[in-house]
């Protein structure tokens, strides 16, 4: 089959691998019909995720037809059309019995690297490098879903797919993300990143009863749809001091609830933002923190810090006098989406929510270096490329 592989830092390809195979009773087969990019595969494609190897094939996030199932699959079946999470669970260990599903014990083929890097083993997570399991992932014709009972739903009648393929990460991501951050009815609420999972993270967050929301980018576009399609006041950070307009907005105080949906390659100005991309460069920290500082520092006293942006290691400058003397309270964690998935096709389906605008750019699976290129560099507008396998490249 065709998948587009990672073939060095910056460098993708099409390459012909083997087509998957159920490996256990449990796994389902699944043919691709569409594959998202995603920000945090910048994290890997850069290489700032030092565990992919040539060959590796990338995307988790996704939709398509079951066709194929192991033996012990009774829930599922063949011709069935499903969304994946991306964030794989086995759905019986401690911690997916309490919903934590993103902290599965068991779905992480290869723990030693998180085990080294975080003191504990993280689940696993398709197309994510092999520090979280080293599955093969989704910009390809097929993909192996292991635990497909827990990890693959059925798209109910009414959901489209270009509504569906969001549900597998950006969606849940930002539904997550504003869920932590504990909204209270008449809340503000300030969210750093207005891509994929930052808008999800805005329309979440009135779903669940903020009185206002604040978006914060520099992408014209971006900040244009956060306005017009998700009802926020923004701020553009090139243009204005982030923390001054902030306070305010709020009258002094601070927003109630900060969601940082950056993460470790944020983008800023100022000696702190170049302080901290030398100091990435160079291997001497992980991660950027030029949003995850702003958020802590502008979050209002008592108040709630949802951090949702992949961060990958270790950070200099981190505020933690700020979030110890404001009594903060900080919340994080990779996306559990088993947990919210079947709500979130019921707010599709009843109107509340349309995550389909964020597929600006449809493309052939094929064209899925260009896409990533588009994407990383944020050319024409592209806010999400998806790849559909079955569709013919034009030019």
């Amino acid at each position: 089959m065709r998948a587009l592989c990672w073939q060095g830092t910056n460098e993708l390809g099409i390459e012909r691998i083997p087509d998957p195979a159920i490996l256990n009773p449990r796994d389902i087969l699944v043919k691709v019909g569409m594959s998202s990019v995603c920000g945090s595969d910048l994290h890997l494609i850069s290489g700032y995720v030092p565990a992919l190897k040539p060959g590796d094939v990338l995307g988790h996030e996704f939709l398509g037809e079951i066709v194929d199932t192991g033996s012990a699959v009774t829930a599922l079946q063949k011709g069935d059309r499903v969304v994946v999470v991306s964030i794989l669970a086995c759905g019986a260990c401690e911690h997916c019995l309490r919903q934590a599903f993103s902290c599965c014990d068991n779905t992480n083929a290869k723990p030693h690297m998180t085990e080294l890097a975080y003191g504990h083993a993280c689940a696993g997570i398709l197309g994510y490098s092999h520090a979280f399991g080293g599955y093969a992932g989704s910009h390809a014709e097929y993909i192996r879903v292991p635990y497909g009972e827990v990890n693959a739903f059925k798209i109910p009648d009414g959901v489209r797919d270009d509504q569906a393929v969001f549900v597998s990460d950006a969606v849940p991501t930002g539904y997550m993300g504003a869920d932590l951050a504990a909204i209270e009815p008449g809340d503000i609420v300030a969210v750093w990143g207005c891509g994929g999972v930052g808008l999800m993270a805005i329309c979440s967050a009135y779903l669940m009863g903020a009185e206002r929301v604040i978006a914060i980018d520099r992408l014209p576009e971006r900040l244009r749809l956060a306005s017009a399609r998700c009802k926020a006041e923004v701020i553009n950070y090139d243009e204005t001091d982030v923390h001054e307009a902030l306070l305010e907005m709020t009258g002094g105080r601070g927003p109630d609830r900060c969601i940082d949906c950056v993460g470790m390659e944020a983008h800023g100005d100022g000696p702190q933002y170049w302080y901290d991309y030398v100091k990435q460069q160079t291997f001497m920290h992980n991660d950027r923190g030029v949003a995850l500082r702003q958020a802590i520092r502008a979050c209002r006293k008592g108040g709630t810090v949802s951090v949702m942006g992949v961060y990958g290691g270790f950070m200099d400058k981190f505020p933690m006098g700020a979030i110890v003397n404001k009594a903060l309270t900080v919340r994080s964690g990779q996306q559990a989406g088993q947990r919210y998935v079947p709500q979130l096709f019921e707010h599709i389906r009843e109107g509340r929510l349309d995550p389909s605008f964020l597929l600006t750019h449809p493309m052939s699976l094929d064209q899925g270096a260009e896409g990533y290129a588009m994407f990383k560099h944020k050319q024409d507008n592209c806010l999400r490329a998806v790849f559909m396998p079955e569709m013919i490249a034009v030019g």
